[in-house]
């Protein structure tokens, strides 16, 4: 009975030597062999709730790989399984296991960007947000009004409140996280450049600063004459003059504007007219660059009160009326009077 025992003894140990010699060299030709992604690799995105288990089973179901338990087990044994970071990542076609988790512990994610214009209204950014593939969407359905309370905003005017630059973010931000950026920016520059205002313009805020710097905008993207038309917008309201700007203008029209102004809207009654309206209009007509932000803050100390454009992107800017006018006569009507 003892000699069977032992034989039976015997013979399990081998075939546990053998199975424990399999598994080794099984385990070393896991270790060894990189996954095979295909073509140039994959993009891949690890989600919030995903774990070192749901993406081992994942690749198995691509039939990337065989044995699930060996990418778990070796997550476990390097303790990283707790140590995934989301966010989309760019694996390579030939990857081994050790390096694929190296890489999704790293951080190392895909950024994306996104681009917002100077000079952009609040519905064009919002357009671009909206068309973004990379950005969750959270706010398609909300008005403008529910967009600003989700901000923390609630019954503030978006116009010019969000800073236009480029933005790099990870798959799977959201469009509100997205906008408190923009938001948090803007109000950091408009802050520093308040800050360091230049002493008696007729400002009263930041916001005020804001306002006249979206005209600024829309006046002129010619960096040297930024101060001047700031100058010339700082002497009418100290003058008590009406602005009598084109651009907002034509954001009181709104989708009315066909491209052409006429006499008409000049007269128009928008609280935005300021041919009609005295001081600045109510809000931004636009997202301000920190160039024109800094203009309105620090404007030029020449003469001038008026400016017109010249037809190459530039204008003339006069001290008088009648320099004025001979300005427009010349530029704009072709030198008829």
């Amino acid at each position: 009975m003892i000699k069977i025992l032992l034989r039976i003894a015997s013979v399990l140990l081998i075939v546990c030597s053998i199975a424990l010699a399999w598994l080794v060299m099984d385990v070393r030709n896991f270790l060894n062999t990189p996954f095979d992604f295909g073509g140039d690799g994959v993009r891949y995105i690890i989600k919030p709730n995903d774990t070192v288990h749901s993406i081992a089973k994942s690749l198995k179901t691509r039939g990337i790989l065989n044995e699930p338990y060996y990418l778990i087990g070796l997550a476990k044994w390097n303790r990283v399984a707790g140590k995934i970071k989301v966010g989309e990542y760019q694996i390579p076609r030939n990857i081994k296991p050790e390096v694929l988790l190296n890489l999704l512990v790293s951080g190392d994610v895909i950024q994306h960007s996104l681009t917002l214009i100077e000079g952009w209204t609040f519905a064009e950014v919002m357009n671009t947000v909206n068309d973004n593939q990379h950005l969750t969407h959270t706010l398609n359905d909300y008005s403008v009004a529910e967009i600003m309370d989700r901000l923390g905003l609630m019954g503030q005017h978006p116009e010019g409140r969000f800073y236009p630059d480029t933005y790099h973010f990870t798959q799977g931000t959201t469009d509100l996280e997205f906008l408190k950026r923009c938001y948090r920016q803007m109000e950091s520059i408009l802050a520093t450049e308040w800050q360091g205002r230049s002493k008696n313009i007729p400002l009263k805020s930041a916001y005020e600063a804001l306002i006249l710097a979206s005209i600024i905008e829309r006046e002129t993207n010619v960096d040297a004459e930024r101060a001047q038309v700031a100058g010339v917008f700082t002497r009418r309201l100290q003058r008590n003059m009406r602005l009598q700007t084109d651009p907002t203008v034509i954001y009181g029209l709104g989708k009315e504007f066909d491209g052409n102004i006429r006499r008409k809207d000049l007269r128009r009654d928008t609280p935005y007219n300021t041919y009609v309206h005295k001081g600045l209009p109510p809000t931004p007509i636009a997202m301000p660059s920190a160039k024109s932000i800094h203009a309105a803050l620090h404007p030029d100390k020449g003469k001038s009160i008026y400016f017109v454009a010249k037809g190459d992107g530039a204008h003339y800017f006069s001290d008088t009326l009648q320099e004025h006018n001979d300005a427009v006569r010349k530029y704009q009507l072709g030198g008829k009077r």
